[in-house]
């Protein structure tokens, strides 16, 4: 496949060199320094049934030109009416829909000007759809005419868990649907070989399966041991968890933090990060910052688009 690189726009500011900062919703009130993080949400006392309110204190017939901000599902903001911070869940011309830490969704009048990002008032927009390269798939494959789906085939390709899964569909959805491939989850590997055993590969019925830390010594590689199979590949990346697929610098950082053994990844990146989110949060915000392959590593491009090949293979005998 040819590959172009897929433009860049990222969701996240660098951290300071002089130590990491908390995720925080611009503009927040409540804490040291007068912001608080991201998962303190004020209290909503009048929400979207209120009136309009002159949120700058503007002369009467005054109006005050905002910048203009896609309101891109996932982006973190503050309802400057009610003090309320969460992701963007929906938006239309009169409601936007945040999600708080607590999963709570808050529709929350839209108003020009009515919303902080970035410490600034702003004023969301539906956004544009984010096109990929012309003719290309975000895997920088070569787009087919029209919207093309095959049925699904037997062979199918196995992934660790839920955010490996999302992860493979954003970039590589729409060559598996033309393939007619589905990818599943392991839910872990730990079950990988009775899962193996129970779908029972063969001619025409092949199995790819994506692992995590795939290294000598592993438990996954010694997992992946336990499942030799002339129908079956196991392929996979170094990192521990496959946010690490992510290239840094697109949360504004020059490496993922190193985790000491015994700590959960996910929760010591969080905290030498000095974010304070949820990782489920977290995660959203993150894969909203991939838009093709050229924002993962190698590693895992590789290792997905062999599995692709592996179990589509039988279609150039």
């Amino acid at each position: 496949m040819r590959r172009r690189p897929i433009g860049d726009h990222p969701r996240f500011g660098r951290v300071p060199a002089g130590g990491a900062r908390p995720l925080r919703a611009p503009g927040c009130t409540g804490s040291p320094g007068g912001r608080r993080a991201v998962g303190t949400f004020a209290r909503v006392s009048d929400g979207i049934l209120s009136g309009p309110l002159d949120l700058d204190g503007g002369r009467a017939g005054s109006r005050r030109t905002y910048r203009v901000v896609p309101a891109r599902r996932g982006l973190v903001v503050e309802h400057r009416a009610t003090g309320v911070v969460g992701s963007i869940r929906s938006f239309d011309d009169r409601v936007v829909v945040l999600r708080d830490r607590h999963d709570i969704d808050r529709p929350l009048r839209h108003q020009p000007g009515g919303f902080l990002i970035d410490g600034e008032p702003a004023t969301l927009v539906a956004p544009a759809a984010e096109p990929h390269a012309a003719g290309r798939t975000a895997s920088g494959s070569v787009a087919p005419s029209g919207r093309l789906t095959r049925v699904a085939r037997a062979s199918r390709i196995l992934v660790e868990g839920v955010h490996d899964a999302e992860l493979v569909e954003k970039v590589w959805g729409d060559d598996l649907r033309q393939v007619g491939v589905v990818v599943e989850r392991l839910e872990g590997m730990d079950r990988l070989a009775d899962v193996v055993r129970d779908l029972d590969p063969g001619p025409g019925r092949r199995l790819g399966v994506l692992l995590d830390h795939l290294v000598d010594g592993s438990k996954e590689s010694r997992a992946a041991d336990q499942v030799r199979h002339p129908h079956v590949l196991v392929t996979g990346t170094p990192f521990v968890d496959v946010w690490a697929a992510v290239r840094p610098e697109r949360i504004g950082i020059d490496a993922w933090p190193d985790v000491p053994r015994g700590i959960p990844w996910k929760a010591g990146v969080l905290d030498a990060l000095g974010i304070a989110a949820h990782p489920g949060e977290f995660w959203r915000q993150l894969l909203g910052s991939v838009r093709g392959y050229a924002d993962l590593h190698p590693a895992l491009v590789g290792a997905v688009e062999q599995l692709i090949d592996f179990v589509t293979e039988e279609d150039a005998a």
